[in-house]
């Protein structure tokens, strides 16, 4: 695989089909080669970790996750999220190919942010995918609606010049011949999908398959700049594309790591 890093980042983790870096992303991005990569797809912080409670397996759970999930200390929760938002997107505007498209996930909490950084950084966006979950974990509070689904959207540059990629005939044949719509429905991860090591916002291989091969080609670069536990990379070494991972956990990277050569052993 090429190195789009600057000459002298080290890599955490290297194979023929993926490059892993232990960083923060707003510090690697700047890095890697501009116009160098033909995907992303980013599933960024929710700022989440507010001491609250959940459900996961029937019982009762803190909803914080790790520092990574926080503002810090004296952060105001609106305007430093969106400026937090604005900033690795406009990254990540950089390092895309003309014809790139990003794809982001995230809940209400993030998403609208999400959105108008979107816009404000130059991206046109193509799609608001909802992702209907049939397994959400129960509302505790019993105050609102059961909380089922997250938004990825789809963005391309806002160039008229731009012309993004997609697989239109491929995702018709997999809807048995009807146009897919932008509501997608299936369970949360599979426990085997978590034998390396766990995270907790891993995204089932499912949602990650149907992204790439809707908007990449075999031999195309993806790039995640939050890639947790490396659902992305496993996903697109699966489908013959080469991938870019950063993270700052190194105990993530570590389960990407060990994901990775359990892909290429199982092939």
């Amino acid at each position: 695989m090429e190195r789009l890093l600057g000459k002298n980042q080290e890599l955490f983790y290297e194979d023929a089909n993926s490059q892993l870096v232990l960083g923060d992303s707003m510090k690697i991005l700047p890095r890697i080669k501009k116009e160098s990569v033909d995907m992303i797809f980013a599933d960024p912080p929710y700022f989440l970790s507010n001491d609250g409670i959940s459900c996961k397996g029937g019982r009762m759970v803190s909803v914080n996750k790790a520092s990574w999930d926080k503002l810090s200390e004296g952060q105001t929760q609106l305007v430093d999220k969106h400026k937090f938002n604005r900033m690795w997107i406009r990254r990540c505007k950089r390092v895309m190919k003309p014809n790139g498209s990003i794809w982001i996930s995230g809940t209400l909490h993030n998403i609208y942010s999400i959105g108008m950084a979107l816009e404000q950084e130059g991206f046109k966006i193509i799609n608001n995918i909802t992702w209907q979950k049939t397994n959400p974990p129960p509302n505790l509070a019993c105050r609102c609606f059961t909380h089922s689904t997250e938004t990825i959207l789809w963005a391309q540059k806002a160039d008229k010049k731009s012309k993004h990629y997609f697989n239109y005939d491929l995702m018709k044949e997999q809807n048995g011949g009807k146009q897919m719509k932008d509501v997608w429905t299936g369970s949360l991860t599979k426990p085997s999908e978590k034998r390396a090591g766990k995270h907790p916002t891993q995204k089932p291989e499912y949602l990650l398959e149907r992204i790439i091969l809707a908007s990449t080609k075999p031999g195309d670069i993806i790039l995640d700049p939050f890639c947790g536990s490396g659902t992305t990379g496993v996903v697109a070494n699966r489908l013959s594309r080469f991938f870019i991972g950063i993270d700052n956990a190194e105990e993530y990277l570590d389960i990407t790591r060990k994901r990775l050569e359990m892909e290429q052993h199982e092939k």
